[in-house]
Formats: C-alpha cells, sequence, structure tokens
C-alpha cells in the first residue's frame, strides 16, 4: 500500500504487492510515500507511563503492564501487551479526535437527544467509565464536563480506551447472540475485588495463579471466548437509532452502522479465520507471558490490533503529545509501519485483463480481488476505496484519467465531493474521464437525501462495498445488503468486482501504458467537510486543524499496469 502525499519524504524501504513489484503507479510520484515518514515527526515524543488507577470493576492498562512486560517471541521481538497496545486505535478509542468531534457534532444538529448520544457512543469508545456509571444508574456524559473534561473523576479511565481489564472480563455467556451486540457485551458485577476473574486463552499453574490474583486483585480464568470472532462483534456490530427530519424517534428502525462481524458469518472465511487471526497474529514461537515466570508458551496473540486506519494513526503521531497519548512517536510509526504491511499484503490484489486496442478505443477490464474477510471498507460509513485509471500515450500524455486524486482528498469526479447533496452511483462501464468507480456506503435520511449524520440515517442508498469471498449477496440479510446498482452487476460478487472501461485515444500515438490503482480513506472528503459549519465547537476546530494540517491523501493498496497497441490483446498484474 502507499500512502499519498505532496508534502513528506519518504525514508524507508517501498513495500509493494508481490505481483506488482515492477508496476508503475498511475499516482504522480510527488504525491506518493511508501513508508514511515519522518519529515514532520514531532521532537521525540517519548512515551508516558500508563496509568494506574484502579475502580470498582476495572484497573487501568498500567496496572497490567507491570507484570506482562518484557515479553519476547522466538526472533527476539517484543511482543509485549502495552508495548504493543498503546498506539493502536483501541487503546486510543476514547482520545480519537475525529470520534471526538463527531460526537459534538450529533449533538449540536440533535441536542434534544444528547444524552442518548452520549450515552451511546461512550458504550464501545469509553467502555470501562460508561460500564462504571452505568451500573450507578448513570448515563455517560462525554462533551462539556463530561469524560472528555480533564477535571471529570472518570476521565482518565475513559481514555484509556478499550483496555486490558474491559476485554478480558467480559463473560461468554450472550456472545454471538443479538443480545449482546451494540457494546452489550456482560461484566460480573458481583465478584469483589481479589475474587474478579479475568480470562486467557490458556490455563495457569496454581502457582502463577495465586500470584497474579494477589498482585492485580485478578484472578486468572481460561477461556477460549477470548480468542473467538463473538468477542470481537459485541461493540463490532453496532445498530443506532434513527430519527425522521422533523427530529422526531423513528420506534423500532434501527440502522445499521457498522456489521463486520454479521459480513464475516456469511462469508467463506467463517469457517477458516477469527478476527483475532488478521487483527491480532500470532506471535512467532512461544512467548513467555509474565515477567514473574512460567513456561513460554505457543500461540500467543500479538496486541496490536492492526487495522486500516492510517490517517489517524499519523494524525496522533503528530499531535500525540497535545492529544495526550501514553504512546511515543516511535510506537505510532511501528504501528503505521504494521497497518501498511497488512494492507500491502493481505488487503487486494488488482489486475488487468483483455486489454486491447481497436479502432483508436482502448478496452480494458480491470480486476479486483478482495482478501478481507468483510467487506472493503467495512465498519464506520466514512471510509471508502475507488480507482484510480489512468492512460498515457507514447510521448507519456495523459490522455484519459478517472479517479484523480486533489490535494484537499476529494476525488475528480466523484459527485458526492462536488456536491453535498449527490452521490456517485456504482459502475459496471466507465467510458468518461467524469465517471469513477467508488466503493462506499451512502447514507440517506427520512427524505431520501444523502447524509453523513448517523442519527439522521435510516437507510443505505448505495453499499457497493467489495464483498469478501463467499459472500452471497442475494441471501444477505437487511443489515448487510448490497444496495444500488450493484446488486444487479453480475461481474460484482463475493471476493471480487470487474469493471470495463472504454477509451477514446483519438490521434495519440502508440504505444499506449494503461494502469490502475485501488485507493483508499478512512475519512471521506464529504465526511470531514460536513463538520465546518460547526466549527466554533472546540472538539470539531481541533479535529479539522489536524485534518488541515495532515494531508487526507489515500493509500493505495493495489495496482497493475500494461501497455498496449493495435497487435495484441493483453492481461497483466
Amino acid at each position: 500500500m502507499r500512502i499519498i502525499s505532496s508534502t513528506l519524504m519518504v525514508i524507508g524501504l517501498v513495500l509493494l504487492l508481490g505481483a506488482c513489484a515492477a508496476s508503475s503507479s498511475a499516482v504522480p510520484e510527488d504525491m506518493r510515500i511508501n513508508a514511515v515518514v519522518a519529515a514532520d515527526l514531532p521532537p521525540g515524543h517519548p512515551n508516558l507511563a500508563l496509568p494506574t488507577e484502579e475502580g470498582r470493576y476495572f484497573a487501568t492498562s498500567g496496572r497490567c503492564v507491570t507484570c506482562h512486560t518484557n515479553m519476547f517471541d522466538e526472533n527476539n521481538q517484543n511482543v509485549s501487551m502495552g508495548e504493543l497496545w498503546r498506539s493502536s486505535m483501541m487503546a486510543n478509542s476514547g482520545r480519537d479526535p475525529y470520534w471526538q468531534a463527531t460526537v459534538r457534532k450529533e449533538v449540536l444538529e440533535h441536542p434534544q437527544y444528547q444524552s442518548a448520544i452520549e450515552d451511546k457512543c461512550a458504550t464501545c469508545h469509553t467502555s470501562m467509565a460508561r460500564f462504571t456509571v452505568a451500573t450507578e444508574g448513570e448515563t455517560a456524559a462525554l462533551t462539556d464536563a463530561g469524560f472528555f473534561d480533564p477535571q471529570h473523576p472518570m476521565h482518565t479511565m475513559a481514555m484509556d480506551g478499550v483496555s486490558c481489564t474491559m476485554c478480558h472480563q467480559v463473560q461468554p455467556g450472550n456472545l454471538g447472540q443479538a443480545e449482546s451486540f451494540s457494546g452489550h457485551f456482560e461484566i460480573d458485577t458481583v465478584k469483589q475485588p481479589g475474587e474478579r476473574v479475568v480470562y486467557g486463552p490458556s490455563e495457569l499453574e496454581e502457582a502463577l495463579t495465586l500470584h497474579m490474583q494477589g498482585g492485580s486483585t485478578y484472578l486468572p480464568m481460561q477461556g477460549s471466548h477470548i480468542q473467538t470472532s463473538e468477542m470481537c462483534a459485541t461493540c463490532h456490530t453496532l445498530h443506532t437509532d434513527s430519527i425522521n427530519n422533523e427530529g422526531e424517534l423513528l420506534v423500532g428502525s434501527q440502522f445499521p452502522e457498522q456489521m463486520p462481524y454479521k459480513e464475516w458469518q456469511h462469508s467463506d472465511y467463517a469457517t477458516t479465520n477469527t478476527c483475532q487471526s488478521c487483527h491480532m497474529p500470532e506471535a512467532d514461537g512461544a512467548v513467555q507471558r509474565s515477567a514473574t515466570g512460567g513456561e513460554p508458551r505457543p500461540n500467543f496473540s500479538q496486541h496490536f490490533f492492526v487495522g486500516g486506519n492510517v490517517y489517524m494513526l499519523e494524525v496522533f503521531r503528530r499531535f500525540g503529545e497535545e492529544l495526550g497519548v501514553t504512546a511515543g512517536t516511535r510506537h505510532f510509526a511501528d504501528t503505521i509501519e504494521r497497518a501498511l504491511n497488512q494492507l500491502e499484503n493481505d488487503t487486494a490484489t488488482v489486475t488487468l485483463e483483455q486489454v486491447s486496442l481497436n479502432e483508436r478505443q482502448i478496452t480494458a477490464d480491470v480486476l479486483i480481488e478482495s482478501h478481507t474477510g468483510h467487506k472493503l471498507p467495512s465498519a464506520y460509513p466514512s471510509r471508502r476505496a475507488w480507482l484510480h485509471v489512468m492512460v498515457r500515450d507514447a510521448d507519456g500524455q495523459v490522455i484519459f484519467e478517472s479517479g484523480a486524486v486533489n490535494h484537499d482528498g476529494s476525488i475528480n469526479g466523484n459527485n458526492n465531493d462536488r456536491s453535498a447533496t449527490e452521490y456517485e452511483p456504482h459502475h459496471e462501464v466507465i467510458d468518461n474521464p467524469f465517471h469513477v468507480q467508488v466503493y462506499e456506503a451512502v447514507m440517506a435520511d427520512s427524505d431520501g437525501k444523502v447524509t453523513t449524520g448517523l442519527l439522521s440515517a435510516v437507510e443505505y442508498v448505495k453499499d457497493n462495498r467489495l464483498l469478501p469471498a463467499g459472500f452471497n449477496k442475494f441471501t444477505a440479510e437487511d443489515d448487510i445488503a448490497v444496495h444500488g446498482a450493484a446488486l444487479y452487476d453480475q461481474d460484482f460478487v463475493g471476493g471480487s468486482d470487474r469493471t470495463r472501461y472504454v477509451i477514446d485515444v483519438g490521434s495519440a500515438p502508440a504505444p499506449f501504458t494503461v494502469s490502475a490503482d485501488l485507493c483508499y480513506q478512512t475519512i471521506a472528503y464529504r465526511w470531514a467537510e460536513n463538520m465546518r459549519p460547526h466549527s466554533d465547537a472546540p472538539e470539531i476546530a481541533r479535529f479539522l486543524r489536524y485534518y488541515d494540517a495532515v494531508p487526507n491523501l489515500p493509500a493505495v493498496i493495489g495496482s497493475a499496469t500494461t501497455q498496449v497497441s493495435e497487435q495484441a490483446a493483453v492481461g497483466q498484474q
């Protein structure tokens, strides 16, 4: 994968998909970086001590890393939980400035539902703090004097994100059932400190069990559910309430905001891989799990929770000191590198097929094959992928370009970037440079108007995100259905999509070079721009300042290129 930028300098080894190693990208050289960059690194922001606060049900991460440190795999790589976790999006879920800005935007647009909005959003992003106040009969407050305020008594626990004693205390009882979704995980509220159970994948010797119980006040117990997709599904299967344009709650209407677990269930991956297989891959060889001793054990899941949100990791890397993150610059650089590696090697491949030139017209099929266990992109609907296709003539002149990105992160030809009221349809054939193939989920309100407001969303008018292998779009339930023209596109199937490009070359000289990039953004242009009317709000003003400072230019996760003349039809990856 390549992150595109015009301001940063490449300092690392360029990582490319093996099949594309000889390809030249359609993305201009002056807008491309391929590895961790150093030009704008903060001046050595160090890692800070993890917090050591303890509450009625949870302890923050610093209490756990005291013993779970100096853990190395058989290649002498440090796989300590705190070392890897602290720079993940999971660890920083409460500090995420885009999420905080989104909460504020929803509250400003629907002030009558402020309490419900903030409590819903706190459920998974600040889960330990929210669960604690919920057991006391309170709803979570985030903005103003809520969890975001450093003076709030639950602020430290809220900002510790999805932390150790959160996940490892989840009970197995309702996992995989609808009752567990949208943050309805179960935590024991009866046992007292010293008796509270934390689950892990292995059974411990009695001596180690007693040692951990005495040192942490938690009793370790083997629980295989901790390594299942159903564990992740509690928060990563999220329904939200909907309101109409009169501000009335639509009773019984639950909008499927993100559904990666259900997408996985409906794919071939449900029988071969779990969420942890990709996002918490196992360390090399056996690992001693604690500094207090014990035999090294195999099958240790690394706690770096690798994902595709490189953009926000870059924001954290640059503004970590201001945001108060515990991870240092080096931690975020390492996490970005892991994300790049996964996205380049395990996300998707692009192939050019049946490329021909006849009567001064090029015909080319662009095949995308997805290798993810859910839709691509998946989860929060601000994410999008698209095809950037370019043709150059024998003199190197661009004679056709669809899907070019601008320096502000917008896409040429994309209707939604041009106008907030429109969206780009799914295409089977593109013969016009002002059309672009965008893979995305587009929400609409109760009047059918395009929206980026979660509470206003009542339906998807378009969902052509690439499907995982084995996904049958005709039998998929409503929560994960394909919407729009892609439903009727015979080439849009589980695991792949094929788009045909028909390009007139006029009198330009042959041979012609055809290139195709699959580009990706975690925050689509319109999702950021729709915040600007509320730029006086502190969380929104801060996010927009970061957004304007860190170019929202896309990553390229797959590329292909070939040459074509009158003599032959070719296919090349």
